[in-house]
C-alpha cells in the first residue's frame, strides 16, 4: 500500500501559441455543457419551453463569472483590490469563491422569473442546481489538476505531495473530498427528480442541494489550508475560516427551505404545450405540407 501519492500535475492542458488551455477552464466549459443537456432534458420533460434554456444560460455565465469574482475581492482581499482596483478585471490570476457565485445566481434566477419564465423562482431553482452539483464537483478536479485549495499534513495512505507548490509532507486531497461529496449530490437530486417527483414539493430539491453543498464544505474546512493572509486573524478570534462562516446561512437556508417544502402540499406546473412556433418547427415537413 502507498503510503502517499506524488502529485505534479501540469494545470496546462495544451497550448497554441500565446494560448493555454487549462484543466480548470476545461472543467469549467464540460461542465456548463453537461449542464445544459441535463436541463434541456428536464424543461422536454415537463413540456417547457426550451428557448428559454438558452436565456437562462446566459444569465448563469455572467453571475457565475461576475459573482465568484465580486466575492472572492470582497469576501477574501479587498484590502488588497480596493488599493489596486484595476487587479479585479484579470480574472485569469486566479481568485474566484462560490459563496459570491451562488449570490449572484439567486438573484439572476430570480431575474430570470420574473423576466423570463414568468413561474416562481422554485421551478427554476429546483431544476438548476442538480446540474451545478454536478459543476461544483468538476470544479474541485480542476483546483486539483491547479495543486490548490488543498489541506494540511496526513499519514493517511491517500495524501498528496503537492510537489508544484513545493510541498515536501503529505496533505489531505481536499480537492477530492468536495468532489465526491458533490458528485454524490448530483446523484441523489437526479434520484430525486427522476425517481421521486420532488420538484412537486417547491424549493425541496434547493433546500437538500444548499444542505449538501455547503455542510461537507464547512466541515472540510477545518481541514483545508488556510487560503489567504487575512484568515489567519479570523481563526485565532472565531476559530473558523471566511469560508465557513459564509456557509453558515446557506446551511441554515437549506434547512428552512427543506421544511417549508416538506409542509406544503404538492404542486404540478402545466405549459400550454409549449409555444405554438416550437410545436410547428417539431412537426415533420410532411406534416405539415399535408395539412395545408
Amino acid at each position: 500500500m502507498l503510503d502517499f501519492i506524488t502529485w505534479n500535475a501540469d494545470p496546462i492542458l495544451f497550448s497554441l501559441g500565446p494560448i493555454s488551455v487549462r484543466w480548470y477552464g476545461l472543467a469549467f466549459a464540460v461542465g456548463f455543457i453537461l449542464g445544459y443537456n441535463i436541463m434541456a432534458k428536464m424543461f422536454r420533460h415537463e413540456g417547457a419551453p426550451e428557448k428559454w434554456l438558452g436565456i437562462l444560460l446566459a444569465y448563469i455565465v455572467v453571475a457565475t463569472i461576475v459573482g465568484s469574482r465580486l466575492g472572492h475581492v470582497f469576501f477574501y482581499e479587498w484590502g488588497y483590490y480596493s488599493q489596486h482596483p484595476a487587479e479585479i478585471f484579470k480574472i485569469w490570476n486566479g481568485g474566484l469563491a462560490s459563496h459570491g457565485g451562488t449570490i449572484a445566481n439567486i438573484i439572476a434566477v430570480f431575474l430570470f422569473s420574473f423576466f423570463v419564465s414568468k413561474k416562481p423562482a422554485s421551478w427554476t431553482f429546483d431544476k438548476l442546481v442538480i446540474p451545478v452539483a454536478l459543476v461544483a464537483s468538476l470544479i474541485r478536479f480542476g483546483n486539483l489538476m491547479n495543486s490548490e485549495i488543498y489541506g494540511g499534513p496526513t499519514d493517511l495512505p491517500w495524501g498528496f505531495i503537492f510537489l508544484r507548490d513545493g510541498e515536501t509532507v503529505p496533505k489531505h486531497p481536499t480537492q477530492i473530498y468536495e468532489a465526491l461529496c458533490y458528485l454524490l449530490l448530483f446523484c441523489l437530486l437526479m434520484w430525486m427528480y427522476w425517481k421521486k417527483n420532488a420538484e412537486e414539493r417547491p424549493y425541496l430539491i434547493t433546500g437538500i442541494f444548499f444542505i449538501g453543498i455547503f455542510l461537507p464544505r464547512f466541515l472540510i474546512e477545518y481541514i483545508k489550508n488556510v487560503q489567504v493572509a487575512s484568515e489567519y486573524e479570523m481563526i485565532a478570534t472565531y476559530g473558523i475560516n471566511m469560508g465557513q462562516l459564509l456557509s453558515i446561512p446557506f446551511i441554515l437556508l437549506g434547512i428552512g427551505l427543506v421544511i417549508w417544502a416538506m409542509s406544503h402540499p404538492r404542486q404540478h406546473w402545466t405549459f400550454p404545450n409549449k409555444f405554438a412556433e416550437e410545436i410547428e418547427a417539431e412537426r415533420p415537413a410532411y406534416g405539415r405540407y399535408r395539412k395545408q
